[in-house]
């Protein structure tokens, strides 16, 4: 099947009204770029944009293509509007074709397409693969003339069809009941029904699409990519393309509590068994990159086994001898994804730093990192030749693409995305702080003032909490928990980076572990007090505290044990009850790591910092949301957390979103979010009269 490309069209979007302070209709609306790909001459990046369907109430994705030699530059959509999901662009080696994943009203399912970059848009798009089956995710052979492909079958399965056939048959029976045997019974928001995310190889062809591929990771019982969220950077040819590298877990019935992650090899022709190159570590191997030789496989590995949250270090395999060394020994961050230099000296990385998430370049030689860029948060980037693109957004400024040279130097912004858009958007000024917390450590956050402040005023305050626990609020353009749509709703915004948060060293990361009501509390409160030293602003008798995961965790607990300076709270997904979230989470190498084994062998341990224990003290209004397909906090915490506020007499709102997981994604279920706690602050904030 082939799409002509039509005229560029935007999809309907709001009127940009007058001059207004910024609030969720503006942040739902926002053009989000992401998976920035430099063309193999470095003078054109493709990337993925996704707008909004506001009445549709979902975003659609679709493949730009920017010119970086010509001065000012205005992007020109790729791929036309008749597909309803354009994602992942990926240049052929030449440079003359953009392959990317797309779905149609008449194809819903998603497959690889093809289209000739050098008519700049006006080509016809030529579907690559024609499978019964979804692609997931694909990469293309150096020279172009394989690729790979991520696909979810049944094990046992020969081929795709058998696959597709099983689904049929399951979605005719009427009875449906699943038995399971081991668990993860369910991850993320799906349940489990049997099949594995699997690897497979096929040949180019120059026309027509790809039949059947052949499967190259037989016997592997594990996800290739991983899931929820593994990509195309978990696994890569070598060189010569005669080489597949990925990475995978295979643990059988003990998945759900084990992170061991591998590197495994196979031949590109399938005529062997994988081998597994990183064996001798039981902690998680990641992210596989050759160099430009074929002779060291670069890759991220953790030392701590069932640890999610310890420090990727950066390693060098010697694929002949079998040694391995780390690279980055001394640096005291945790590397992200992976990209290699043009001549092979340098490895480029993200990582998060000191409330930024900034790009490095790490040298091979010594392990000395750079930071490369201004402040921010770098969301993805690119390496070809001596330039670096990468998206990087701001607490101000959604992301836009950037350049910047290997070496540092100057960097240049590529696209303008939004800038119309935001023009009589107005928004609150930000500033980082810093205090002495627990252990009397240096402790990070920031606070953010209101739209119109004047000087001299106080307004009301949302003290925002964060996630993980092991992440941190960042320098950066949130699509849930944006401190502007606050800011523009009148309060000013204060938040703070406690011992847990990422981007501070793996020792203030590692001392959430094991306690999780101790350090990080006394943290909040200290940043707290200090905001209220340093700011004078900003209201302590007009404040009311929110978080999400950990930080609806840290609501439930601040609830029965530091509700003195709050007149509302929120929690979102939070964890009321440590003792059952431990046996109905999925993930169940998080629980045991933060609380130093099982529930039955540790079992004080859950009880030192479980909410539960503390709701004879609650007494403050509390709003309770909580997303039904929510499995790695299911939502029976949610609804026992109001039931226990309800059943105190204590003023309280429970909202529950069926069709959202442990994020609200939907932009109308986002703006339905924000008006429900927005009005909640204000409710209990009013100055009085």
């Amino acid at each position: 099947m082939r799409f002509a490309i039509a005229a560029f069209a935007l999809i309907p979007t709001a009127v940009v009204a007058a001059a207004h302070p910024f609030d969720v209709h503006d942040l739902v609306m926002m053009e989000r770029v992401s998976d920035p790909q430099l063309s193999p001459d470095g003078k054109r990046v493709a990337y993925q944009l996704r707008q909004t369907d506001y009445a549709a109430n979902k975003g659609v994705n679709s493949i730009w293509v920017v010119s970086l030699s010509e001065r000012n530059a205005k992007p020109a959509r790729l791929t036309e509007t008749a597909f309803t999901a354009q994602t992942s662009p990926r240049w052929s080696p030449d440079g003359g074709a953009v392959y990317f994943l797309a779905s149609s009203k008449d194809e819903p399912s998603t497959q690889v397409w093809r289209l000739d970059a050098s008519k700049g848009g006006n080509g016809t798009a030529q579907r690559l693969t024609n499978f019964p089956l979804d692609v997931n995710n694909y990469k293309l052979s150096p020279d172009g003339k394989q690729i790979l492909l991520s696909l979810d079958v049944f094990p046992d399965c020969a081929g795709l069809a058998c696959t597709k056939k099983r689904l049929d048959e399951k979605a005719a029976n009427k009875a449906t009941g699943v038995l399971y045997d081991k668990v993860f019974i369910r991850h993320w928001d799906t349940w489990a029904d049997g099949r594995r995310t699997q690897l497979f190889i096929a040949d180019v062809p120059v026309t027509g699409a790809i039949s059947e591929p052949r499967l190259l990771t037989k016997g592997i019982d594990g996800d290739v990519p991983s899931k929820p969220f593994g990509d195309d950077g978990e696994y890569a040819f070598s060189p010569d393309g005669r080489t597949v590298y990925f990475d995978a877990r295979i643990a059988g019935k003990t998945e759900p509590w084990s992170t061991n992650f591998d590197i495994y090899s196979v031949p590109a022709d399938g005529s062997a068994a994988p081998k597994n190159l990183t064996a001798s570590n039981a902690a998680w191997d990641a992210n596989p990159l050759p160099s430009a030789d074929g002779k060291t496989l670069y890759y991220a590995a953790m030392k701590r086994p069932t640890f999610e949250a310890d420090r990727f270090g950066i390693m060098a395999l010697d694929l002949a001898s079998g040694q391995t060394r780390e690279i980055d020994s001394t640096w005291d961050r945790s590397a992200g994804a992976l990209q290699l230099s043009k001549d092979g000296k340098t490895l480029f990385t993200v990582t998060y730093d000191n409330g930024d998430h900034a790009l490095f370049a790490v040298d091979i030689g010594s392990g000395k990192a750079t930071r490369l860029g201004a402040t921010g948060h770098v969301e993805g980037f690119s390496v070809r030749g001596n330039e670096i693109v990468f998206a990087r957004s701001t607490l101000k400024t959604p992301a836009d693409l950037f350049r910047i040279g290997t070496g540092g130097g100057k960097e240049t912004q590529v696209t303008h995305l939004n800038t119309e858009r935001l023009a009589d958007a107005r928004m609150g000024d930000y500033e980082f702080y810093t205090f002495k917390g627990a252990d009397n450590a240096t402790v990070q956050g920031y606070v953010v003032k209101p739209v119109g402040y004047e000087k001299g005023k106080k307004y009301p305050v949302a003290f925002i909490i964060h996630g993980g626990p092991q992440g941190a609020m960042t320098n950066d353009f949130h699509y849930r928990w944006n401190a502007q749509t606050y800011a523009g709703a009148g309060f000013a915004v204060v938040t703070v980076n406690f011992h847990g948060s990422t981007g501070y060293g793996q020792a203030f990361t590692d001392a959430i572990s094991g306690d999780w009501g101790g350090k990080p509390l006394e943290d909040l409160q200290k940043g707290w007090a200090a905001a209220l030293e340093k700011y004078n602003f900003l209201d302590a008798g007009r404040a009311c505290a929110l978080g999400a995961s950990y930080g609806g965790f840290m609501i439930n607990w601040i609830a029965g044990n530091w509700s003195l300076p709050w007149k509302c709270l929120v929690v979102h997904d939070g964890v009321f009850d440590s003792r059952m979230m431990s046996y109905s989470t999925e993930e169940l190498w998080f629980d045991e790591w933060e609380h130093k084994g099982t529930q039955w062998e540790n079992a004080q341990a859950y009880e030192k910092y479980n909410p539960i224990n503390h709701v004879a003290d609650w007494k403050v209004p509390m709003l309770v949301v909580h997303g039904q397909k929510d499995f790695r906090i299911p939502v029976e915490q949610g609804i026992a957390a109001f039931t226990a506020a309800q059943r105190r007499g204590i003023p309280s709102e429970f909202l529950v979103f069926p069709d959202e997981n442990h994020w609200v994604l939907k932009p109308q279920n986002s703006v339905l979010w924000h008006d429900t706690v927005n009005a909640w602050l204000t409710k209990w904030t009013k100055a009085a009269n």
